[in-house]
């Protein structure tokens, strides 16, 4: 993305994650915050009970890095002037405000198209530009979480109530990706054909594409899967299920096909004679005892701690998984191996910000990125590249246009 420059006016985690990786992929995104307030995820102290360091905010880091901020007051004549001055130039523009604040504040398709004709237009929403509720904003705890059927599909049934979602700006993260997808392939159209395009990427769709295995099993059959209670889940393959080691860690079982590694895995859990056992050496009778099959295999795996079978494990042809956490991970040696995890210089000079990595790697390369901007960073760095003389910077900014 060398060469292309994104000019990105919006707020919080959804549509700013597409413009980190965009930025990521090499394009210079020019992040629009108010002079004062700045983005208003910067002014958010706590996430999921924790309280946050406002120098070292995962909130920011996360969806901001690799890109410049400037500050603009797109309310007021002025700010207005300098955003179109910086529309002329870029490739994209990328926004997550509602069709009322972008009417009233110039800044829709129709008022950057006016001028840069050529440029793409790019929005990321709640519910979708179309339809009744196009004008109704939302989070990923509401659009894709809540009322997308994804809460719903991962809360069993038995705990009589709803699961709250446990991963803050999760469909954000994701819809960020789908969004940045999406103005690759636009640039790529342009660059065919010479035909621009606006993009639409809502979090409600979003949330139907990661589930859409199962949305569309429902609308054939009208049923569809939910996530069960850890003791209400039964298999048909003793293969695939979990199992709690000794110490009440975790060892998920994956051989969705046995055929050609039942042998291997049972010596792997140390009941090789399982293997020449009628019941468990081909596949139908496999099926066919899964219940004896579980209650041998969970006895086996409860026998030894989780890191025996972590380390164990890793020779054995079939698939399997250790349960760990999103702190786990960090440590976990293919993560590191596949740069999955980048340092970032950080904002209050103290040692570096680890940020994840997005997932599409170039030519097996890591990452190099920098930290997000503070609000307002590159203001007159910006202006100036544009050719906006000191003089205009200063009257701009003495009338609270620009920060």
């Amino acid at each position: 993305m060398q060469g292309v420059r994104v000019l990105e006016v919006a707020q919080f985690t959804f549509v700013p994650a597409a413009g980190a990786i965009l930025a990521d992929w090499g394009a210079d995104v020019i992040k629009v915050e108010h002079p004062v307030r700045g983005d208003t995820q910067r002014g958010f102290i706590n996430m999921g009970g924790f309280q946050l360091d406002p120098n070292r905010h995962p909130l920011i880091e996360h969806p901001n890095r690799g890109k410049r901020s400037v500050g603009i007051d797109v309310s007021t004549p002025g700010g207005q002037e300098i955003l179109y001055e910086i529309a002329k130039t870029a490739d994209v523009f990328l926004t997550n405000y509602l069709p009322a604040q972008r009417q009233k504040n110039k800044f829709d398709v129709e008022h950057i198209r006016a001028v840069n004709p050529n440029i793409i237009y790019a929005r990321g929403s709640a519910y979708g530009d179309k339809g009744p509720e196009r004008d109704t904003g939302g989070f990923d705890g509401t659009a894709f979480w809540t009322r997308s059927g994804v809460g719903h599909a991962l809360t069993p049934e038995a705990i009589n109530g709803a699961l709250s979602q446990g991963i803050p700006a999760f469909g954000d993260s994701i819809g960020g990706m789908n969004i940045a997808g999406g103005i690759a392939a636009a640039l790529f159209h342009r660059e065919r054909t010479g035909e621009t395009a606006e993009i639409d990427v809502s979090l409600l769709s979003t949330a139907w594409w990661a589930a859409g295995a199962s949305v569309t099993q429902g609308m054939e059959t009208g049923e569809t899967m939910r996530s069960l209670m850890p003791d209400d889940a039964t298999s048909v393959n003793p293969f695939m299920a979990n199992y709690r080691t000794s110490d009440g860690g975790t060892i998920n079982l994956c051989i969705v096909s046995p055929t050609g590694y039942i042998r291997d895995a049972f010596e792997h859990l140390g009941l090789p004679e399982l293997a020449d056992d009628p019941r468990f050496c081909d596949v139908l009778p496999l099926i066919e005892n899964a219940s004896e099959g579980v209650e041998l295999i969970a006895q086996a795996i409860g026998s030894k701690p989780f890191e025996y079978w972590r380390q164990h494990l890793k020779t054995m042809k079939g698939q399997w998984a250790p349960f760990q956490s999103l702190v786990d991970l960090a440590g976990d040696d293919q993560a590191v191996a596949n740069d999955m995890i980048v340092e970032v210089e950080a904002t209050d000079g103290g040692k570096p910000f680890k940020v994840v990595r997005g997932p599409v790697q170039f030519n097996h390369e890591p990452l190099e990125t920098t930290r997000a901007p503070q609000a307002s960073e590159h203001t007159e760095i910006v202006l100036m590249e544009l050719g906006i003389d000191w003089d205009r910077i200063s009257e701009l900014k003495d009338s609270g246009a620009i920060a």
